[in-house]
C-alpha cells in the first residue's frame, strides 16, 4: 500500500479533517473516528497509486477494485466489511456537503459476515475466575473485582474500564455504563459482585492509587492508571494459565445463560446495549447448539 506519508496534499483535498469533525459532532466515539479516518485515509493512498486524486473522481468500479484489493491481500472479513462502511459513510457525508455529483457506493455490497458462535467460558474456567482462592493482595482483590463486573453485568471491557467510582449505585447495586453511541445504560449486579467491588474500593484501591492516579477512576493497572483493555486481557491470562479467554468471552457467557435461564430477549438486548435485536439473537444459537451438544453426549441415540 502507497506510504500515507506521501499523500498529504491529496488528504487536504478530500476534507479529512471536515468530516473527522463532523464526526465528533454527532458523539461518535474517539475509538470509532480513529477507525473511520485510518480507513479513508489508506483508501485515499490507495487510490492516489492509481491516479485518483479527487474524491469526486472515485468511481463505483474503483471501489469494486479497492473491495478486491482488500479481499486478495488476505484482510479479515470482518476488517473488509468495516473498511467498506468507514468509505461508505464518508462518501454519503461528501455527496450531502456537495462535494461529489454521485456517490460511488451506492448499491456496494460488503462481504457477508461470517454467522460464528461466539466463544464462551467454560464452567471450570467460571470457578477459577470467581471461586478460586488468589489470597487479599490488593492486585487479587482488583482481578476478582474484574471478574465479577464482567460476567456478573455483561459489560464490555472498554466500559469497564471506563468506570469511575460514580459509575455504581452502592446502594442499590445498579452499574451506569456509557455504551456505543454514548448511550447510557444502568445494569444490576449481584450481591457477590458488589461485594467484591466494594472490597477493592475500600482496601485495594487506596493502597494502589498514586499521585498521578485520574480523580475518581474505579480500576487502575499497576502503575496507577487507569486499567486499559489490554491490562485486562493480562489479568485474565494471568489467572488462567495456558487458556486463552478473552474478555469479550465473559460478555457473550453472561448473555447465553441469562437466555438459557429463561430471560426474555429483548431484556438481554437492553442489558447487553445491542441497537439491533438481530445481533442479541446470535446467543439464541449458541443454547440451541449447546443443548444439542449435551444431548448428543447424553442420549443413548445421541
Amino acid at each position: 500500500m502507497a506510504n500515507l506519508q506521501l499523500v498529504g496534499v491529496e488528504l487536504s483535498h478530500w476534507l479529512l479533517d471536515d468530516y473527522v469533525t463532523s464526526l465528533r459532532a454527532v458523539d461518535r466515539s474517539p475509538a470509532t473516528v480513529k477507525a473511520y479516518q485510518s480507513d479513508i485515509s489508506a483508501f485515499v493512498a490507495w487510490s492516489s497509486g492509481r491516479g485518483v486524486e479527487l474524491p469526486r473522481d472515485v468511481t463505483k468500479s474503483e471501489i469494486r477494485n479497492y473491495l478486491a484489493f482488500l479481499t486478495m491481500r488476505g484482510d479479515a472479513r470482518n476488517s473488509v466489511i468495516r473498511r467498506i462502511s468507514s468509505l461508505k459513510g464518508f462518501f454519503a457525508w461528501s455527496l450531502e456537503r456537495g462535494n461529489i455529483e454521485e456517490n460511488p457506493c451506492v448499491r456496494i455490497s460488503a462481504p457477508p459476515a461470517k454467522n460464528q458462535l461466539p466463544d464462551l467460558v467454560v464452567r471450570d474456567q467460571l470457578e477459577a475466575l470467581l471461586d478460586a482462592d488468589w489470597g487479599n493482595s490488593l492486585w487479587a482483590l482488583r482481578d476478582r473485582a474484574i471478574c465479577e463486573v464482567l460476567y456478573g453485568s455483561g459489560v464490555r471491557v472498554s466500559e469497564l474500564c471506563d468506570m469511575n467510582l460514580e459509575s455504581l449505585d452502592w446502594a442499590q447495586g445498579v452499574v451506569r455504563v456509557v455504551g456505543k453511541g454514548r448511550k447510557e445504560r444502568l445494569l444490576p449486579l449481584h450481591p457477590k459482585g458488589m461485594a467484591a467491588v466494594r472490597r477493592w474500593r475500600d482496601e485495594g484501591r487506596p493502597q494502589a492509587l498514586n499521585a498521578t492516579s485520574p480523580t475518581g477512576v474505579l480500576f487502575v493497572n499497576r502503575r496507577g492508571n487507569r486499567l486499559n483493555p489490554r491490562d485486562v486481557r493480562r489479568i485474565l491470562a494471568s489467572r488462567l494459565p495456558g487458556a486463552y479467554v478473552h474478555p469479550h468471552a465473559l460478555r457473550h457467557t453472561f448473555a447465553t445463560h441469562l437466555l438459557e435461564g429463561g430471560a426474555d430477549l429483548r431484556v438481554v438486548q437492553e442489558l447487553l446495549g445491542h441497537e439491533s435485536l438481530t445481533t442479541t439473537q446470535i446467543y439464541t444459537h449458541v443454547s440451541k447448539s449447546r443443548l444439542q451438544k449435551i444431548h448428543r453426549e447424553t442420549h443413548p441415540r445421541g
